[in-house]
């Protein structure tokens, strides 16, 4: 039996969808994972000044007083610098990744969706192959016709 325009149609739709659904996780998994390490790779370089800040405060310990001073000042700057970027890493995980790791089950969701349209479809097309059957066996008794589920 030859599938009707319509039939063809929305075939063509589910097609496109899974494949969308498929781009979309495929592109936005590999995203998240890319905003993840640059993240992770920020606040590794975060906690690498933090030991300099540390160490510096050391040396600062065992000069002079005026040296000791505008090192520690410099320490300073510098752990200020790392309070910014203390807030990127926590801007990029709450406003990039958080999000982004939302788009994981909204596409699983989709998917299980489009999957449950398919399923109803597939049973819609196998009822109506049956009464059609059915119809070119009895095409004049109504009542097996009407009957058929």
């Amino acid at each position: 039996m030859s599938r009707t325009p319509d039939a063809r149609a929305r075939d063509s739709q589910t097609r496109k969808i899974q494949e969308n659904i498929s781009n979309v996780e495929k592109h936005f998994g590999e995203m998240c994972q890319l905003f993840a390490k640059y993240v992770r790779t920020t606040a590794k370089l975060r906690d690498k000044a933090d030991n300099l800040v540390r160490e510096i405060g050391v040396y600062a310990d065992t000069e002079t007083p005026n040296l000791k001073n505008g090192m520690r000042q410099f320490a300073d700057h510098l752990a200020t610098i790392q309070d910014y970027r203390q807030a990127e890493v926590e801007r990029l995980e709450a406003k990039v990744i958080e999000p982004l790791k939302c788009y994981g089950s909204v596409v699983k969701r989709k998917r299980e969706d489009l999957k449950a349209t398919q399923s109803a479809r597939d049973r819609e097309a196998k009822q109506m192959a049956q009464l059609e059957r059915t119809r070119q066996k009895n095409p004049s008794d109504r009542q097996i016709i009407v009957s058929s589920p």
